[in-house]
């Protein structure tokens, strides 16, 4: 498994390299055919935030879904800790829900995602900061709030297979979930 380390603010030495990489190697044995995740390691300058000075984000792709996790620590060790342990239990989560779903149902497909970033705009109009496009793939609302939460998201904009059309599953105050759909 290919496991890419970047630090913001945060020099990267082997020894946190190879704990980290054993770490996520460990934590994705749930999915053989995860080929790759890419950590993040950022310090924080900020004295406010002392306990959460260093933080870790995993992000990693395993059977068509994107899983991202993140914690952060007093020091870069024990946030390595707890977003590598966040993330197995995701992949765990992730694999129960797919064994599941597919004991029920037929195929179903998820949203691929890209990323790209603007990075020209004029001072008069609104800033646009980042524009994600992602190819859309007809799923049901079960399926766009597994993608929903194993994105960590508050909101999921998908294709509908009901009916085709757009729609935006969000998650509401009280913990459900609600649907837009278009009249």
């Amino acid at each position: 498994m290919d496991v890419k380390i970047h630090g913001r603010n945060f020099q990267i030495d082997d020894q946190f390299r190879q704990a980290a990489a054993s770490k996520i190697a460990r934590a994705a044995k749930f999915f053989d055919g995860m080929a790759s995740a890419d950590v993040e390691v950022t310090e924080e300058r900020n004295p406010r935030i002392a306990d959460e000075r260093f933080r870790v984000e995993i992000t990693a792709s395993a059977a068509g879904n994107v899983v991202r996790v993140a914690g952060a620590a007093s020091t870069p060790e024990a946030a390595l800790d707890e977003t590598a342990e966040r993330f197995g239990q995701q992949m765990k989560k992730l694999k129960g829900r797919l064994i599941t779903r597919s004991r029920r149902a037929d195929n179903k497909y998820l949203n691929e995602q890209v990323e790209s970033v603007e990075d020209s705009h004029e001072p008069d109009e609104p800033e646009i900061v980042k524009v994600k496009q992602f190819v859309m793939k007809p799923m049901t609302p079960e399926e766009a709030a597994l993608q929903m939460e194993t994105l960590g998201h508050d909101f999921f904009f998908f294709q509908s297979a009901d009916s085709d059309l757009p729609s935006v599953l969000y998650r509401r105050r009280d913990g459900a979930y609600g649907l837009i759909e278009p009249a």
